[in-house]
């Protein structure tokens, strides 16, 4: 018979450090994490896209100007295009967010390929490409939340995430 010890479990109950299995108890965590309470699909396939933006060379183009907050209302307009400015550095990009896509510029005015990064669209990016003045333009309507990355001159740059 064992001996109940000062907390009240037996000798051979209690588990020294050593026997104390992290990795184990993390997989049994995750086992039942995942049939209580499992990550939906479409989370899961957004997260995977979020995680493919990550670029070490990238550089974050940081949003200064949104329409929706920075301006002054227009009276009797009901559907006014967005206007968005990011910058980082140097560059600049202006764009003009529609029902029907967007449009924009690159400054300093240089040629750019541009995808259009979004949550709920498929896989494969939609691509603009910006001409030698830094202008584009596309069919491509942005529903859900969409963020831009653009290839310019050697370098990346990925703009913040923005809800359409």
């Amino acid at each position: 018979m064992n001996a109940i010890n000062d907390d009240g479990f037996d000798d051979e109950t209690v588990l020294d450090d050593e026997e104390f299995d992290a990795g184990r108890l993390e997989e049994e965590l995750r086992g039942a994490a995942a049939v209580l309470d499992p990550v939906p699909a479409e989370l899961r396939r957004l997260a995977v896209e979020a995680y493919a933006l990550h670029d070490l060379d990238a550089r974050i183009a940081e949003l200064t100007f949104d329409s929706l907050v920075d301006a002054i209302p227009v009276r009797g307009v009901t559907d006014a295009p967005r206007m968005l400015t990011f910058r980082t550095g140097e560059l600049s990009v202006d764009v003009e967010v529609t029902a029907r896509g967007l449009m924009g510029q690159v400054l300093p005015p240089q040629p750019a390929r541009i995808e259009v990064l979004g949550g709920p669209q498929p896989a494969v990016p939609a691509t603009l490409t910006a001409d030698a003045m830094g202008r584009f333009a596309g069919d491509v309507p942005t529903a859900g939340p969409f963020a831009l990355r653009l290839r310019a001159g050697g370098e990346v740059v990925v703009t913040e995430w923005l809800r359409a």
